[in-house]
């Protein structure tokens, strides 16, 4: 009878076992791990799983009708030695970038600082001010600009109107094409002008009044106070702003008609990677036009972190 039991007893214990660990996981972290369930299959499945495949990808010789063929660093090896178009989409992405991040910021730094006088409405301005972020990557934005900086556009008909000037057309000549982008790219300060405004309501305004007090101009205390207890919101945009940037593509697939011209004058790095991806169908190519732009944004996101301590000023 007791050898009987034993298995019985056994079983029960198990049974009771496995229940109270159920119960632990239930009454602990289970809901929060349940709930996280579909973010943490839509981060494998369709974040780090596609990371990874693209590394992949980017050794092989792949035109997704065929299987991948394994090419090694042939990719990398043309890229750098033979694509011209890598090298113009280079330099058209870093003059997009050097130009539009910092115009960009100071624009918006100056619009935050005037809306932190107090001005009434503050509320409507701001939301005003920050409605071209929104609408500003949108294709209906693309093709507004692109009828804007055209021959017979606004910016031509206001120049013959108010100085009789018979403006280019801005979008077709290889002079003017990128600075209409890097135009809409200022456009967009919305989004660091409000961080800016969040950033200036937290600077004491005794140390104003006391600057004021002694015979501090409105400029120098820009300079002594405002900027160095700023440093730390300056430097998170110019991150975000600069990765953004390098990322640019629907403005430029919209107003080139998708070819980057006139003369790769707008042939971004994001959209030559789409061309080399949707339009060629060398998806290999494309894998590894994507990961040196990642190379890229890492090495001067390092370089940002590293400059920092030399210039951005924190409470310590």
């Amino acid at each position: 009878m007791t050898e009987a039991a034993q298995p019985t007893l056994a079983a029960g214990g198990e049974s009771v076992g496995r229940a109270s660990g159920w119960s632990r996981f239930a009454e602990g972290s289970g809901p929060g791990y349940l709930f996280l369930t579909p973010w943490l299959i839509g981060l494998f499945c369709f974040t780090l799983g596609p990371i990874v495949y693209s590394f992949y990808l980017s050794f092989t010789r792949f035109d997704l009708l065929t299987a991948p063929d394994w090419v090694g660093l042939e990719n990398y090896r043309r890229i750098l030695t033979e694509d011209p178009k890598f090298l113009a989409s280079m330099r058209v992405t870093f003059l997009y970038v050097l130009f539009s991040v910092p115009l960009k910021l100071a624009f918006a730094l100056a619009v935050a600082m005037l809306l932190n006088k107090g001005i009434k409405g503050l509320t409507l301005y701001r939301a005003l001010f920050y409605l071209p972020s929104l609408l500003g990557a949108s294709v209906a934005i693309a093709i507004l600009w692109r009828a804007i900086f055209s021959a017979d556009g606004l910016i031509n008909q206001l120049l013959w109107s108010l100085f009789g000037i018979n403006g280019p057309s801005w979008i077709t000549n290889p002079k003017y094409a990128l600075w209409t982008l890097v135009a809409l790219g200022v456009w967009q300060f919305g989004s660091p002008m409000i961080i800016f405004l969040a950033g200036l309501r937290q600077i004491p305004q005794d140390m104003y009044e006391a600057a004021s007090l002694d015979g501090a101009s409105a400029w120098r205390q820009f300079w002594k106070i405002t900027l160095p207890l700023l440093t730390p919101i300056v430097f998170f945009n110019v991150i975000i702003q600069t990765i953004e940037a390098f990322k640019s593509f629907t403005p430029a697939f919209i107003i080139s008609g998708g070819l980057g011209g006139p003369v790769n004058s707008t042939l971004f790095y994001a959209l030559y990677l789409y061309q080399e991806a949707f339009s060629f169908f060398r998806m290999g190519y494309a894998s590894a036009l994507a990961w040196i732009l990642l190379v890229i944004i890492s090495v001067f996101t390092a370089i940002s972190f590293l400059s920092s301590r030399y210039w951005v000023h924190y409470d310590d």
